[in-house]
């Protein structure tokens, strides 16, 4: 299965969404923002997670595919004031907000990235687990 990926995503936000409950994460890199940016939410629409850096993906490495429930882009204005007032600096930030859900565990068998302002994608092989009962 072909899907968006978002890479460099917190282990303790990877651990925390395999509990199966919907959350909502911020993200704040420009290769995030771009991906899913041309993402449309669904619940039949899958994102590939996983903490490794984007230039380090490569097949065999292991995230978890997520159910993107909803997405919002937006753009911050940041003021910077400097010591005694006397200079300040203001600059905006783009942020993107998703709200996701678990699906499985996920190891990618192919990487699709051309560029930092291109969305990253990869073909993932979904996970089987099994547990004795």
């Amino acid at each position: 299965m072909r899907c968006a990926a978002l890479t460099s995503i917190s282990p303790d936000i990877i651990k925390d969404l395999r509990s199966g409950r919907p959350r909502t994460i911020e993200l704040q890199s420009t290769h995030n923002i771009v991906t899913i940016a041309g993402v449309e939410p669904g619940e039949d629409k899958h994102i590939f997670m996983t903490s490794i850096d984007v230039e380090d993906l490569s097949p065999g490495d292991s995230g978890i595919c997520v159910f993107l429930l909803s997405t919002a882009i937006s753009m911050k204005r940041v003021v910077e004031f400097s010591h005694g007032g006397m200079a300040y600096e203001e600059r905006e930030r783009m942020s993107a907000r998703v709200q996701v859900k678990f699906c499985s565990t996920s190891v990618i068998k192919e990487v699709f990235h051309e560029s930092l302002m291109k969305p990253t994608e990869v073909e993932v092989l979904k996970s089987s687990c099994y547990h004795a009962g």
